[in-house]
């Protein structure tokens, strides 16, 4: 009989801002979606459960009480967490379940988590999101790999997702995700440090004034304003994925100095943000500057020396 992704039950490991967003929009073609999250026990559960009970999404009580309702689970979890979240699925996994991988991990950790899915009776996918999701919801752009990958992207892409193939050895789509992540969130952290050391010797309109002649086609201010908003609202979790970034790099025999120094930015960000420097998280006014001087003060204000 021929597979029908329109008739499956999905499963969302992770309930963060990914899981959110996907549960709304695989509800809204009427399939039924359950959800796990180790918060659904935290100090956000309420929060989580209410989103989940708006949108008709059914909590589950574990990872392996979702793998068992679930013909099609995706994985949308910290970096840190992407082997530990598989096993967990495990006993619960049922006979060719499709488990989506949508982890920023590094091949590694990509191939260790199949290895655990494949071996109890699943088809593993490596999914590698390419671009930020909020914009472009479940129609992200996602590369695909694995030996089951191409049987995988028609039905998939049938539910709504935009995804397309990157190769069928495990690793290629994971790799190539790492290795744009050098790039994007080493950009975000140098924007964050070179705009607020700027900022504090009073030099930020002539470094933005370079910048826009030797990159003309980006706005420098707003996308200033947007690194800021994205790192200080997601610093913890860029830097778990940088740390995997350095991991790729380190698996190659390369020194990840770029990358460790990216992940100790982000990570100092967001333990910022924890302190309550940038205001309450959850409340209408967080990480929300137009104007990333705000944010830049901010940090000033703390870290600048007295005297």
């Amino acid at each position: 009989m021929t597979e029908r992704s329109n008739q499956w039950h999905c499963g969302l490991i992770g309930y963060g801002e990914v899981g959110r967003i996907l549960a709304e929009d695989l509800r809204k073609q009427d399939l039924r979606v359950s959800a796990y999250d180790l918060k659904f026990d935290g100090k956000d559960a309420g929060t989580l459960r209410d989103h989940a009970e708006t949108h008709g999404v059914t909590l589950a009580s574990s990872h392996a009480d979702l793998a068992s309702r679930a013909d099609f689970i995706v994985c949308a979890v910290t970096a840190s967490q992407t082997v530990p979240a598989a096993q967990a699925c495990v006993p619960g996994l049922k006979p060719q379940a499709w488990f989506l991988d949508f982890n920023s991990a590094s091949p590694g950790a990509k191939q260790r988590a199949a290895a655990l899915i494949d071996g109890a009776g699943g088809r593993y996918v490596e999914g590698a999101v390419m671009t930020s999701i909020p914009p472009y919801r479940i129609k992200v752009p996602l590369l695909l790999g694995g030996t089951g990958a191409r049987d995988f992207a028609p039905l998939l892409n049938a539910i709504g997702f935009d995804a397309k193939v990157a190769s069928d050895r495990l690793g290629v789509a994971s790799a190539t995700k790492m290795c744009r992540s050098i790039m994007i969130k080493g950009l975000e952290a140098m924007v964050i440090e070179s705009f607020t050391t700027a900022r504090a010797y009073g030099v930020e309109d002539a470094v933005i004034a370079s910048l826009v002649e030797t990159f003309p086609s980006i706005d420098w201010e707003k996308q200033g304003a947007y690194f800021f908003q994205r790192v200080i609202e997601h610093g913890r979790r860029r830097s778990e994925e940088v740390r995997e970034v350095a991991e790729t790099v380190r698996e190659i025999g390369l020194t990840p100095w770029s990358a460790e120094g990216t992940a100790e930015r982000q990570g100092w960000v967001a333990d910022l943000a924890d302190d309550g420097l940038f205001g309450t998280k959850g409340e209408a006014g967080f990480a929300r500057n137009a104007d990333w001087r705000t944010e830049a003060d901010r940090i000033l204000a703390k870290v600048k020396p007295k005297g």
